[in-house]
């Protein structure tokens, strides 16, 4: 656990990917804490598109310090390049701190993140790389499919000790706010790895409706994405990328919640009930 800095109050922050499931948790945190934020989206007051570079140094301009947060995916293909003319543009424009977030056990991120390292050499970088949100089974990929009252996913019978986005936002703004995280590498995770079928059993307890889990198998998938709509080469990649993280070598739990913030991460069974309203047995 690291000590705040004195001057956040007049520290400016571009949060890029702003209205996303942790840009959003962190600008509303960073604002709290009285920094003068910059939301970075597509259409807010501060234009930020990671598909339009033309956004990026205006966006830059004066901040101190940033929250880069890459889509799609910082292992998808374009990302190290992106990584290299944003890192150069950020040392432009006199961005101090970087906080990237990077992907547990995603080797293609790594590579993103040595690229963003070596272009904005001049200021401190830390990554903080998290495991599978809890929050795609209510705000993102999977939640539909929760509404509807099935976990249709290529995870098999892999464990993965799912982060809670708020958790997540919480050490992200550490790194942003409190000295010792520059040039550092943090993996955060949930307490513990939990099955996709006790996720499921979580969610049917804390929603008080059926839901059940449906392996499939990485091809099954990718039809899946493409029968909502999803280019095929898109939706190929995306179901690699899940089955590649679900193969088993993720399994495990960090302290690193614990480690930045000083007390224990948010269980899936807790974030369930939170969300669903639900009470724990």
């Amino acid at each position: 656990m690291t000590t705040h800095t004195d001057d956040t109050r007049n520290t400016t922050i571009l949060v890029t990917s702003a209205t996303g499931k942790t840009g959003r948790r962190v600008a509303e945190r960073l604002t709290a804490r009285g920094a003068t934020v910059r939301a970075g989206s597509r259409s807010g007051a501060t234009v930020f598109d990671w598909e339009a570079p033309e956004t990026w140094a205006p966006a830059l301009r004066g901040a101190d310090a940033a929250y880069v947060a890459y889509y799609p995916d910082l292992a998808a293909p374009g990302a190290v390049e992106a990584m290299d003319a944003f890192g150069r543009l950020a040392v432009e424009n006199g961005v101090r701190r970087l906080t990237l977030l990077s992907g547990r056990g995603e080797p293609a991120a790594v590579l993103a993140e040595e690229a963003l390292r070596a272009a904005a050499s001049g200021a401190g970088l830390t990554v903080v790389r998290a495991s599978f949100f809890a929050q795609n089974f209510s705000e993102g990929l999977l939640a539909e499919g929760v509404a509807e009252g099935a976990v249709v996913f290529p995870a098999g019978d892999t464990a993965e000790p799912f982060v809670d986005a708020d958790d997540l936002a919480d050490v992200v703004v550490e790194t942003l706010t409190a000295d010792g995280h520059a040039g550092r590498v943090h993996e955060v995770t949930g307490p513990r790895p939990v099955g996709f079928a006790e996720v499921a059993a979580e969610l049917s307890r804390a929603s008080g409706r059926p839901v059940v889990y449906r392996p499939v198998s990485e091809g099954e998938y990718a039809g899946l994405l493409t029968g909502f709509g999803l280019p095929v080469p898109e939706a190929k990649w995306l179901a690699g990328l899940f089955a590649t993280l679900l193969d088993g070598h993720n399994a495990s739990a960090t302290d690193g919640v614990k480690r930045i913030l000083g007390r224990e991460p948010r269980s899936f069974a807790d974030f369930a009930a939170g969300v669903w309203g639900g009470r724990r047995a």
